[in-house]
């Protein structure tokens, strides 16, 4: 079952689904992570990242 759309993780965290995400914070970016990777930190700082849109 996949998570849904909006879904967050933190720096750190395993990602819990593959797909492009969005750092909650500004400036924002957005990453292709796949499932089971560890969440990145953004410029250097730890982050909450959303789950924006499926891979």
């Amino acid at each position: 079952m996949r998570a849904p759309i909006g879904t967050t993780a933190s720096t750190g965290q395993k990602c819990p689904e593959s797909g492009v995400w969005q750092v909650v914070a500004y400036p924002t970016t957005t990453a292709p992570i796949a499932k089971g990777n560890t969440m990145p930190p953004y410029s250097g700082k730890a982050v909450t990242w959303k789950l924006i849109q499926y891979a």
